[in-house]
Order: C-alpha cells, then sequence, then structure tokens
C-alpha cells in the first residue's frame, strides 16, 4: 500500500516493479545485480483518483505517461535495490501529490491607465536614444 495523502493510497497490485541491471559505475555489482527499478503504475485504471487527478497526472508525467494510460518511472540512483525502490514510490507519490493539486483559475484584469501610460513613456524614451544614434553615424 503506497500511502498518497489520508485519504488516498495506492495499493499494491496497482504498482508493477520490474529490476533491471542498472547503468553506469559499480563497478563488478552493476554487471551481476540487477539494481535499477522499473516502477509502473496504471494511472488511467486506478480506482483510486477521480478524473480530474488523472488528467493533471497525465500533463504533469509528460514522457513517462504511456499511451495504455501508465506512468512508468526508471530508477538507478543508488547501488541498491532496496533504496532505489524506495525513491521510485517516492517520486510517484510526489508526482500524484502535485496532481492533487488544483490550479487556481486566472482571473483577467486590465493593466491601469497610469501603466499603461508609463510603458509608452519609456518606449518614447527608448525610441529618442536610438534615433539620436542614428544621427551620430551620419557625421
Amino acid at each position: 500500500m503506497l500511502r498518497i495523502t489520508d485519504d488516498i493510497a495506492i495499493a499494491d497490485w496497482e504498482l508493477v516493479e520490474q529490476f533491471v541491471r542498472a547503468q553506469g559505475p559499480g563497478g563488478q555489482n552493476v554487471n551481476k545485480v540487477a539494481s535499477a527499478v522499473e516502477l509502473r503504475f496504471e494511472a488511467a485504471r486506478s480506482p483510486a483518483l477521480t478524473e480530474a487527478v488523472k488528467a493533471r497526472l497525465r500533463r504533469l508525467a509528460g514522457s513517462r505517461w504511456t499511451t495504455e494510460g501508465a506512468i512508468v518511472l526508471f530508477v538507478q540512483d543508488t547501488r541498491s535495490q532496496a533504496q532505489n525502490r524506495e525513491i521510485a514510490r517516492e517520486r510517484l507519490a510526489a508526482l500524484i501529490r502535485a496532481a492533487l493539486v488544483v490550479p487556481r483559475r486566472r482571473v483577467a484584469t486590465r493593466p491601469t491607465r497610469a501603466s499603461v501610460e508609463r510603458r509608452l513613456a519609456a518606449k518614447r524614451a527608448r525610441a529618442t536614444i536610438k534615433d539620436g544614434r542614428a544621427d551620430q553615424g551620419e557625421e
């Protein structure tokens, strides 16, 4: 059971872990031990998440979201299989927690008259400076 919040928990049957050989340094250990973990979570079929959360999760997951609606995390940070497993589970939990946050709707506003006038005044001043440069080059 992977606890996300007090209300949401992912059942173990929803997670599939596969251990493979890691890349990079590790000496003889890296050639013998399958310490990297590939964690697969079938997010699209998960009963623990609402459709809105799944939609946000899909956007946040990016390339980690598969066409079948699963999230695949690959972790090979440490030489320890157990540590890599914990890191993968924590990353998945963090990703789901981020998807639970409902973004605030942006309220359309108009710039104040004073801010528009300041911007236009700054543009006129900049144009004057640039016009002055053109005169210097003709001499």
